[in-house]
C-alpha cells in the first residue's frame, strides 16, 4: 500500500481529522507490518549512508503531535536505523528568554539539517500556530499571518537541498488515556509524567482544529504533511519509515566521484605493506 498517497494532506481539500481514524492498520496484521518495517528500515540505513556520502543534500524530519501519540517511539524505533554521526534529533519545548527575543522561526532556523544530514524536529516552529492559539499568546491577526510565513521558510530549505517531510501522529481521545494509565502504572515511566498531559487534555477540540487548519495551509509540494493512524505503534512505524525511505529514494542520492587516483593508492598501501613486512614477522607487527 502507498501510505504517501493515502495519508498526504490535500491542501485543496478541507481537512477533517474526525474522518481518519486513528485505529486503521490498512488490513495489515503486526506480524507482517513488522517484516515491512524492517525491509524499510533497512532502506533508509542505505539510503542515509549516500545522503552523508553525498553531501549535497539533507532532510527534515517534523513530528508533531497530542500527547503520548508517539513522537519519542518514532525516533527510537524508526530512526534507529539511522547513523548517528549524521542524525540528529532537537526537540522544541516553551521558548528560553533568547529565542522568545527573536521572531518566532529563529530558533527552528538555528537547528535545521546541514548538507548530509537529517534532522528529526520533536515538536517544532508548528507550535507557533498551535499552543499560542489554543491558549491565545498572541493575538489571532499574529498567528493567522505565521502559515505564509512558514510556507517561505520551508520553500528556502527546500531551494537549498532539504527535503521536508511532516507527520502529525494522529491517535484518539481514549487511546490518549490508556498510554496515560501505563505511565501510571509503570515505575519507569513516571519521569514522563507530567500534569499538563491533563490540563492539555482539555483543549482537545480547539487543538484538533488548529491542527486541521495548519495541516491544510502548510502541506505543500516541497513540505508535505502526514497524518499518520498512530493507535497502534506498529502500524505508525510502518507507514512513517515507508513514507521516509521512498522519500529518500527519490532524491537521487549517489556516492561521490573518487577524489584520489586509486592506482597511485594501491602502490602507497602495497609500499606500506612491504616496510611493515620487513619487521621480520610478516605480518605487519613488530618483534620484541
Amino acid at each position: 500500500m502507498d501510505y504517501r498517497a493515502r495519508f498526504l494532506v490535500d491542501p485543496l481539500k478541507k481537512l477533517s481529522l474526525a474522518d481518519i481514524d486513528p485505529d486503521d492498520t490498512g488490513d495489515i496484521d503486526k506480524e507482517k507490518a513488522a517484516e515491512l518495517t524492517a525491509t524499510y528500515l533497512q532502506r533508509m540505513e542505505e539510503d542515509q549512508f549516500l545522503l552523508y556520502a553525498d553531501g549535497r543534500q539533507s532532510l527534515l524530519v517534523v513530528l508533531q503531535a497530542l500527547d503520548a501519540a508517539g513522537k519519542d517511539g518514532v525516533i527510537r524505533h524508526v530512526f534507529s536505523a539511522m547513523n548517528p554521526q549524521g542524525t540528529r534529533v532537537h526537540g522544541f519545548k516553551q521558548p528560553t528568554p533568547l529565542e522568545a527575543a527573536h521572531d518566532f522561526l529563529w530558533r527552528a532556523h538555528a537547528q535545521v539539517p546541514a548538507a548530509g544530514e537529517v534532522v528529526i524536529f520533536n515538536r517544532s516552529h508548528y507550535e507557533d500556530v498551535l499552543v499560542v492559539r489554543v491558549h491565545d499568546l498572541v493575538p489571532r491577526e499574529v498567528w493567522s499571518q505565521r502559515y505564509e510565513t512558514i510556507n517561505a521558510f520551508e520553500r528556502l530549505l527546500a531551494e537549498n537541498g532539504t527535503r521536508v517531510l511532516k507527520f502529525f501522529l494522529h491517535i484518539s481521545p481514549d487511546e490518549q488515556l490508556e498510554r496515560f494509565k501505563k505511565r501510571l502504572d509503570d515505575p519507569r515511566r513516571h519521569w514522563k509524567i507530567s500534569e499538563s498531559d491533563y490540563s492539555e487534555r482539555k483543549f482537545w477540540p480547539q487543538y484538533i482544529e488548529a491542527y486541521e487548519e495548519a495541516l491544510v495551509k502548510t502541506s505543500t509540494l516541497t513540505a508535505p504533511w502526514y497524518v499518520i493512524p498512530s493507535d497502534h505503534k506498529w502500524f505508525r512505524n510502518l507507514a512513517v519509515s515507508q513514507i521516509i525511505a521512498e522519500t529518500l529514494e527519490e532524491m537521487g542520492l549517489e556516492l561521490p566521484p573518487t577524489r584520489v587516483n586509486i592506482d597511485e593508492i594501491k602502490l602507497h598501501y602495497h609500499a606500506a605493506v612491504k616496510a611493515a613486512n620487513g619487521n621480520g614477522n610478516g605480518n605487519g607487527k613488530k618483534t620484541t
